[in-house]
């Protein structure tokens, strides 16, 4: 039985137009008789809702199912085509990105290296790059991308448009980086820290699924840490809550390493690295040590001397925090693995009074790309609906009734 909802004949007709537009992205191609079951509408106005989808271009057919008597009926979908975006993750040393699109369909992952002179590097550069680069791994056109989501190594002041707490992006201006790129791209730019992308990952396809809340403290080159309150990832005022590598090192890690002054010396690439060369593994660089923890034959030691110092940075999170999970994620925590998140747990639980559920990330492949991509999922699907609403005369648009968007006829 539909619903009486009193209103315009457009405004009826917009809101008929977002809930099928919503039904198909949710569930895929449907013919005009599947979408009169789950909207509930008539037949005649059902199918004057696809005609006028199909002739503003935002689905079409895709085939034809089989409907026992009679002919076939044709199934209808969005044009995934019409808008995408991209999603980037700069590092140090590389940028991946990948093109997103509304139905959230998984797309290559495209690499670029990045210039070691920062006279060769912009933003711009850097970010028009990887758009074409993740757009030819895909063979989708440059010209449809219509926002970007970029995953930084640092913080983005949104009141005030500002690059903070970053040494990796040479050539990027401080100051009106966000304009600077929307004026030059023209599309829609998205930035944020990518520890904090991390955590969307985490919270949509990872550990974080479900909870209540949790911190993820990110280990690898740099240290971070982001933290997720029931759905909602917390920034701070200025965007820079959770760089916990500026946090001075608490005087019980003394005896860990007397020479640490704050966090990242404590639990940083570079200590991690010096670590792993006292405990008997043979890394000469950051990367080949992340290969020893992994699956170095002699990696408990190394675990088991990197716990007690990675539990000694987590108790200034916990007394303020107090979180029910601790997930480690970033490269090393990644390469630790559950052994790893085990060991820390049970150093919490020795020495401190708190003692989380202390667990190994759930998305090892890619997190931040994984956030930048699910973050721009959800904005995609929301532009899309917002051109269904454009589908209404312009004149007609103020008298939106308040209540209810139930398909009506």
């Amino acid at each position: 039985m539909t619903k009486t909802v009193q209103g315009t004949p457009s405004w009826l007709r917009a809101t008929n137009d977002r809930t099928a537009l919503s039904l198909l992205l949710e569930h895929g191609p449907l013919t005009r008789n599947q979408l009169v079951e789950l909207t509930g509408l008539s037949k005649p106005t059902a199918s004057q809702m696809v005609s006028r989808l199909e002739g503003a271009g935002l689905i079409h057919a895709v085939g034809e199912v089989s409907g026992g008597r009679g002919p076939n009926a044709a199934s209808y979908s969005v044009r995934l085509d019409r808008m995408l975006g991209v999603a980037i993750d700069i590092s140090g040393s590389v940028i991946r990105s990948t093109v997103v699109d509304a139905g959230g369909s998984w797309h290559p992952v495209a690499e670029t290296s990045v210039a070691k002179s920062s006279k060769d590097r912009s933003a711009v550069g850097d970010v028009r790059g990887a758009l074409e680069a993740a757009c030819a791994q895909s063979g989708t056109d440059p010209a449809s991308v219509q926002m970007v989501c970029i995953g930084v190594q640092g913080a983005i002041d949104s009141r005030t448009d500002e690059l903070t707490f970053t040494n990796t992006l040479p050539g990027w201006p401080r100051k009106g980086v966000h304009l600077h790129l929307e004026e030059a791209l023209g599309c829609t730019v998205i930035i944020d820290n990518d520890v904090n992308l991390a955590a969307v990952a985490e919270r949509r396809c990872g550990r974080g699924a479900g909870s209540a809340g949790f911190a993820l403290l990110w280990i690898g080159a740099g240290l971070g840490l982001a933290v997720d309150l029931g759905g909602t990832v917390h920034r701070g005022a200025g965007g820079g809550a959770g760089e916990i590598g500026y946090l001075p090192a608490p005087r019980s890690a003394a005896a860990l390493d007397p020479a640490a002054v704050d966090l990242q010396d404590l639990i940083g690439g570079p200590a991690v690295v010096r670590l792993a060369r006292e405990t008997g593994l043979r890394a000469r660089g950051f990367t080949e040590m992340l290969e020893q923890i992994a699956v170095g034959v002699d990696r408990e030691k190394l675990l088991s001397a990197l716990a007690p110092r990675i539990a000694a940075g987590l108790v200034p999170v916990l007394a303020v925090l107090d979180p029910e999970m601790v997930v480690l994620g970033g490269p090393t925590g990644t390469a630790g693995g559950p052994r790893l998140a085990e060991l820390v747990r049970a150093q919490l639980r020795r020495s401190s009074r708190w003692s989380p559920e202390v667990v190994a990330s759930g998305v090892p492949e890619h997190p931040v790309l994984s956030g930048a991509r699910e973050v721009l999922v959800t904005e995609v699907r929301s532009s899309l609906l917002d051109d269904a609403e454009r589908l209404r005369p312009q004149h007609d648009r103020s008298s939106i009734p308040a209540g209810s968007s139930t398909p009506v006829d």
